[in-house]
């Protein structure tokens, strides 16, 4: 699907010759998660490029029943594609509650439990700190040495050309090589309600929309996808910018 941009944003580009498919919040969809990479690898069949470069935003776990299974997903899809994968505020909750198991209760409150559930674990009970003491082990001796990796390696920006590639976001009045973690991974409304120049388009999720969000500044490619079944792709290259 093309997109009509601003005068401006038409302009932006990533490196010459590269094309990015970037991708938003999955939250444990892994049938949707499947269904978008079989459209990113028909999409390079139909546009064949030797540059490609595919970017997940981060929020791969939590709210939706397959967390597990997306991180599976990735793995293999490293292991045959050049990919960045960034860090999610989710991504910060499950390793903060493996060090910390005090902030279950925090964690539970956006989904977390699906993801403890998606590793085989099902808790009687969760409030008190006994439980969650041992929920916190259960799911680190669950979680496969491949998945800790994965949660421990993910990056928290990426910048290509015009393009800075990040969870939730910058803080404005910060140059972006200057942001503190806390802000990439949880800033909305500073972020959001700013209308200047970051320096970079800023590609983000975090926050979800009924539809990818452009504008002159910033996209949102984050469509609640857990919720509304429509996980985005924005695809950024020397053409401009369109969606899958």
């Amino acid at each position: 699907m093309a997109w009509r941009a601003s005068t401006s944003l038409a302009e932006k580009r990533p490196h010459v010759g590269k094309r990015i498919y970037a991708v938003g919040d999955i939250h444990g969809r892994a049938d949707l998660l499947a269904a978008l990479l079989a459209r990113i690898d028909d999409d390079l069949t139909a546009h064949p490029t030797n540059n490609a470069l595919q970017v997940f935003v981060g929020d791969y776990i939590d709210r939706g029943p397959s967390s597990r299974q997306v991180i599976e997903l990735l793995l293999e899809r490293v292991q045959q594609h050049n990919v960045v994968l960034l860090k999610g505020n989710h991504e910060d909750c499950i390793l903060r509650f493996l060090d910390d198991p005090s902030v279950l209760a925090d964690w539970q409150r956006i989904g977390g439990l699906n993801t403890v559930l998606s590793y085989g674990i099902t808790p009687t009970r969760w409030s008190d700190p006994r439980a969650q003491h041992e929920i916190a082990i259960a799911l680190n001796d669950s979680l496969p040495d491949s998945h800790r990796s994965f949660l421990d390696s993910l990056v928290l920006s990426f910048t290509c050309g015009d393009f800075f590639f990040v969870h939730a976001g910058v803080r404005p009045g910060i140059a972006i090589n200057a942001q503190s973690e806390r802000d990439l991974l949880w800033i909305r409304d500073e972020f959001l309600l700013c209308e200047e120049d970051f320096g970079k388009v800023v590609v983000h999720g975090h926050t979800p929309a009924p539809k990818p969000d452009v504008r002159s500044n910033r996209i949102n490619i984050d469509t609640g996808a857990y919720a509304t079944g429509h996980l985005t792709c924005l695809v950024l290259d020397d053409d401009g910018i369109r969606f899958l």
